[in-house]
């Protein structure tokens, strides 16, 4: 086994100080990087303050990242595998689009346009070369419940202006154009602030949960067009359980032939598409079997007049070309933009999320801000052209299906069958219950929430409960006590190893989160299960001084006398024990004449193991000094180490230190303070080897 021996001082904090000269580092305020970055000229123009070609080509490279790959594009090796990849990857955007716009509960051709715009836009914009910009089969269904919501399949539509002489349809696209415009707006603006940091508060178990309840409510959804049923979009709180409830009562009604044709898609997709898993290594493209079967579909429904002989409902003839452009209506942004919010940060989310999987993969670097701006232009543009909301599209890898009359009950398939990633996200819950049991809390009540209340609300739930989770965590945190690992300088927690030394009257307490407003008092707690009460021991010893100066006075310090419960003036109790008046110094623990008893202490010394704290907000510095002081109180020496140099700058700034609590109490290290301890008392430690100690 490899060895280390190093020679150095023992070093408390201010030891150190003064052998080890300290660089002065400037921290500009907020000031100083606006004046860095923009400046005002003599007309009063916003310009960069160094405006030269270097930041402006720099500037160029940022805001349109393919500049940058375009420059590095290695087109002979590459531009083949780029077309196959963007073929195939492209035409099944066409598929899902048209798939998924039964989700936003749209004309099923819209969906064709968010295969088209955002992608463009996105191109030039965002910095992942591998994710696959379009319909996502999540945000579709937030859209479709926003849609439904404003624009009900049965009875009369919310009173917006603008929806005067449109039909149900155009009212339809209208709301979900200008939800996913606001949706944009919302992206862009988040990321031009800066702050594309937001998504890190959705953590995998949450999206993981949530995007589970996601596939319920789109297989829940996707059951009326299998069935054959006439069933009316719901939105809003246990929409899911009214849904199966209408499809329930009328499941006599099933169209057969819808059923057995969704059921034999389903089928076979699913087959072929185990089949592309576990032979992806050998297969050059994965089997486009979507597109296959929604081919024969076609072809089938076509040949045997599946409208009119079995009453299957088709998608019919699909219009050539696309719409003008429109605005979105101003009036169903203020309807809408609770549930754009959420939509704008899960889209981002999800997106983000495979981005950087794939930026590791390749080993480049993709940019979370950017991201945000890309979307959110992408987003913007397609709904000015009537696209709804687009995301990564997580399945990108079929050949295009692009024109002919394809039945309602082959789209519900498709979208049911590429269900099956997010629906067997369901087995993390027994990995999470045995491995992080908070975790799995998140993971269960979002999917619950999301599916009883609806995505939007469920999302919110979900958060609220993470961030429950992790306030917990913080607040009540696994502190320990540590003891030294024979033989070396190493410390662990005295439960957990055999061959452990603890020096007689040394405790060291480990507090492994930062403390603040909200742990303060948890901490005290376990100082006090850790050793004694130190204020009841000091106020003990208080009125024991107070029944000695007057047995003194009396003249009968020999006799029995029975303890005063007077309680009053309290504050002098919790003052330092004053021994100027007596002609001799207490010793606390040997024992009282006159029956007088006062809880022994055997801790000497406590060390504080601050190495995992990384802040103190104020409420917690005022609660550790007075813990400090009600030990130093009852002569228990405290010891604080490893501390954060930001936290001791910002204790002398807030004069933390005074006559009682000095800065000479915090050391380097662990080890500096043990040996200190052992240097200090060596009457405790006789017979202890000091070699094993200085190693």
């Amino acid at each position: 086994m490899k060895q280390y021996m190093v020679t150095r001082p023992l070093y408390s904090e201010d030891a150190f100080a003064d052998v080890h000269e300290k660089i002065h580092r400037h921290h500009k305020t907020v000031r100083h990087h606006v004046k860095q970055y923009f400046t005002l000229t003599k007309n009063g123009v916003c310009v960069n303050c160094s405006c030269d070609l270097k930041r402006a080509k720099n500037a160029a490279l940022s805001l349109l990242p393919f500049i940058g790959w375009m420059r590095i594009y290695q087109l002979k090796e590459w531009l083949l595998s780029d077309i196959v990849s963007g073929v195939s990857t492209g035409l099944v955007a066409v598929l899902q689009g048209l798939a998924y716009s039964l989700l936003a509960s749209l004309p099923p051709w819209y969906g064709l346009f968010t295969a088209f715009f955002p992608v463009i836009v996105y191109f030039f914009l965002g910095t992942s070369r591998h994710i696959s910009v379009g319909a996502f089969p999540v945000l579709s269904l937030m859209v479709g419940a926003v849609v439904t919501r404003l624009v009900p399949d049965e009875g009369p539509p919310v009173n917006i202006t603008g929806f005067e002489g449109l039909t149900s349809d155009e009212q339809r696209v209208m709301v979900a154009a200008s939800v996913t415009f606001l949706m944009g707006i919302m992206q862009l603006t988040m990321g031009l602030l800066q702050v594309g940091f937001i998504v890190m508060y959705l953590s995998d178990t949450l999206v993981s949960g949530f995007t589970t309840a996601a596939a319920v409510h789109i297989l829940v959804s996707q059951l009326k067009f299998v069935l054959g049923l006439v069933v009316p979009g719901l939105s809003g709180p246990l929409s899911i359980v009214y849904t199966l409830e209408k499809i329930f009562v009328q499941i006599e009604k099933t169209n057969v032939c819808d059923l057995v044709t969704s059921i034999l898609i389903m089928v076979v997709v699913f087959i072929v598409k185990e089949i592309n898993d576990r032979y992806k290594a050998k297969l050059p493209v994965p089997i486009p079997i979507e597109v296959i079967m929604t081919v024969i579909a076609c072809g089938v429904s076509y040949a045997f007049n599946f409208r009119v002989n079995y009453k299957v409902d088709v998608v019919g003839r699909i219009p050539v070309g696309y719409e003008s452009p429109m605005g979105p209506n101003m009036q169903i942004f203020g309807q809408t933009a609770v549930e754009a919010f959420p939509m704008a940060i899960v889209g981002f989310a999800v997106a983000f999320s495979v981005a950087k999987v794939y930026s590791v993969k390749h080993d480049y670097i993709i940019d979370g801000n950017q991201e945000l701006i890309a979307f959110g232009a992408s987003n913007i543009i397609g709904a000015a052209f009537k696209s709804f909301a687009a995301s990564t599209a997580l399945s990108r890898s079929a050949v295009q299906e692009s024109t002919g009359g394809k039945t309602q009950s082959v789209l519900g398939a498709v979208v049911i069958v590429n269900l099956k990633g997010m629906l067997m996200q369901i087995r993390e819950v027994p990995y999470l219950w045995r491995r992080d049991r908070p975790d799995c809390v998140v993971w269960v009540v979002t999917c619950l929430a999301s599916i009883l209340l609806g995505l939007d609300l469920g999302l919110a739930v979900g958060l609220g409960i993470e961030l429950l989770t992790v306030v917990f965590r913080a607040q009540f945190p696994r502190c320990s006590v540590l003891a030294n690992i024979t033989g070396t300088d190493i410390y662990k927690d005295r439960k957990d190893y055999m061959s452990i030394y603890e020096p007689e009257g040394v405790k060291i307490f480990r507090i492994p989160s930062p403390i603040f407003f909200a742990n303060i008092d948890f901490f005290r707690g376990k100082l006090v299960e850790v050793g004694f009460n130190p204020l009841r021991v000091l106020r003990k010893r208080n009125k024991a001084l107070r029944m000695i100066r007057k047995l003194l006075k009396k003249g009968e310090l020999s006799g029995p006398i029975e303890e005063s419960e007077d309680e009053s003036n309290m504050e002098e109790l919790d003052q330092p024990t004053d021994f100027k008046d007596l002609p001799v110094q207490v010793n606390w623990n040997s024992e009282l004449p006159a029956n007088i008893h006062v809880p022994r202490v055997d801790v000497h010394s406590l060390i504080l193991d601050f190495s995992a704290v990384s802040f103190l907000d104020i409420s917690a510095l005022k609660g550790l000094k007075a813990a400090l002081k009600e030990l130093i109180r009852v002569e228990v020496e405290v010891y604080i180490v490893a501390c954060d140099a930001y936290i001791l700058k910002k204790l002398h700034s807030c004069m933390f230190f005074d006559d009682e609590v000095k800065s000479s109490m915090f050391f380097l290290t662990l080890h500096d303070a043990m040996l200190h301890i052992l240097e200090k008392h060596p009457g405790f430690y006789r017979n202890v080897n000091f070699d094993v100690f200085y190693v």
